[in-house]
């Protein structure tokens, strides 16, 4: 395998992770922001307050775009087992 197909394969799977976990991580960090300004705001410096919100935020970002991220996900597996197949040793 040449460095510049091994290149661009990293570069499309990294491309790739960064799209499917992107809603799952901003969804998380709007709601902790908001969770720590309410804190700070009412002064209540409970550490598992975050833990309840953060967790049915990210149930229902998974139920929204769960769907996508597992098309998303197949579709660049099937075009690496697609080159995969292509490769001459």
């Amino acid at each position: 395998m040449e460095s510049d197909v091994a290149l661009r394969l990293i570069s499309h799977m990294l491309i790739t992770a960064a799209l499917i976990s992107a809603p799952l991580i901003l969804a998380n960090l709007v709601v902790g922001l908001i969770i720590s300004i309410i804190q700070v705001v009412t002064q209540i410096q409970e550490m598992t307050l975050t833990f309840v919100p953060k967790l049915i935020v990210s149930v229902l970002v998974l139920l929204i775009f769960g769907n996508w991220m597992l098309s998303t996900l197949q579709v660049f597996t099937k075009e690496i087992f697609a080159q995969a197949a292509t490769f001459n040793l």
